[in-house]
């Protein structure tokens, strides 16, 4: 069940889904290698804040909260792949989802490190 009280998470969930319609219609273009490798990397982003809400201590949590940055990190190259690349379709309502979800995490993970040395 999805925390509607915890941004990070809701938004995490709506982006997915969002890369799972563009990943489908980057394969019916059959543009299957980069739709298979922006379909892991920006659904991976959401599994790793989910992961990050059961964390053993606020050290375990930045670090899950820092791997869901990596794969955050990793789906904007490849949306940057579309966005340049002629042959590809492009939605731009993904770039700036990506763009508002990465101030969240990285929030989220600045405000954690200074409480960590409280």
């Amino acid at each position: 069940m999805i925390n509607k009280e915890n941004a990070v998470v809701q938004k995490s969930v709506e982006f997915a889904i969002r890369i799972v319609e563009y990943c489908e219609v980057l394969e019916e273009k059959i543009k299957y290698v980069i739709a298979t490798q922006l379909l892991k990397a920006g659904t991976s982003i959401g599994a790793n804040i989910h992961e990050a809400q059961n964390a053993e201590s606020r050290a375990d949590f930045i670090h899950k909260m820092k791997i869901a940055v990596k794969e955050l990190e990793e789906t904007k190259y490849w949306l940057v792949l579309c966005e340049r690349a002629e042959s590809y379709p492009f939605d731009m309502l993904l770039k700036e989802n990506i763009e508002e979800l990465g101030l969240i995490m990285y929030k989220i993970i600045s405000t954690s490190k200074k409480n960590a040395k409280l």
